[in-house]
């Protein structure tokens, strides 16, 4: 079931970078870290890199289904990752604003672009539907479905998946909430 027209799901998708860019003046301008919100937040974040880091690693896209690995309790392992990344980062801002930014970006413009991988995927695998019946889309499932092709963490996917623009660009993230609780507290 489609819940996005497809041009509007395009759209968002040719868009989900640019607009990443404009998120973080936004995310810049209104955060207000402590440093209790910094303790709360940074962990959770921190748990997201984690979760897409082992989700890049066992993901060779457009080869080989990832079913291994966190594939094999959630099909969208890198998206929870980023949810978690970005819900980690909200409280760390102490802005419920900037939670309701995040949370409106999630389901504007993530579920979309989840929309359409997964047509991608049911036309490139046969394999996937099977797949897609069997996995939840975002809620993971316990105990995990096991697959007889599992896909084991490789450092080399993480490299060529490039997960590590996500952790450079979190550091930033926290370098500069960092320094604006220094502000405050200086």
């Amino acid at each position: 079931m489609n819940l996005f027209p497809k041009p509007y799901a395009d759209a968002v998708a040719r868009l989900r970078v640019p607009s990443g860019f404009l998120i973080v003046v936004v995310f810049a301008w209104f955060s207000r870290p402590t440093p209790l919100s910094m303790a709360i937040g940074v962990p959770l974040s921190l748990l997201g890199l984690a979760l897409r880091a082992w989700a890049a690693g066992c993901l060779a896209k457009n080869r080989q289904l990832a079913t291994g690995g966190p594939y094999a309790y959630t099909r969208n392992p890198l998206y929870i990752g980023t949810l978690l990344v970005a819900g980690g980062l909200a409280v760390a801002s102490c802005s419920i604003g900037l939670a309701a930014l995040f949370t409106a970006v999630f389901l504007l413009v993530y579920l979309p672009v989840i929309q359409n991988e997964e047509q991608h995927l049911r036309k490139i695998f046969p394999e996937y539907a099977a797949y897609a019946e069997r996995v939840p889309a975002l809620v993971p499932r316990f105990p995990p479905v096991r697959e007889n092709s599992a896909n084991p963490f490789r450092a080399a996917l993480y490299l060529t998946n490039q997960e590590y623009q996500a952790g450079l660009g979190f550091l930033a993230g926290m370098l500069f909430l960092l320094w604006k609780v220094w502000k405050l507290l200086g």
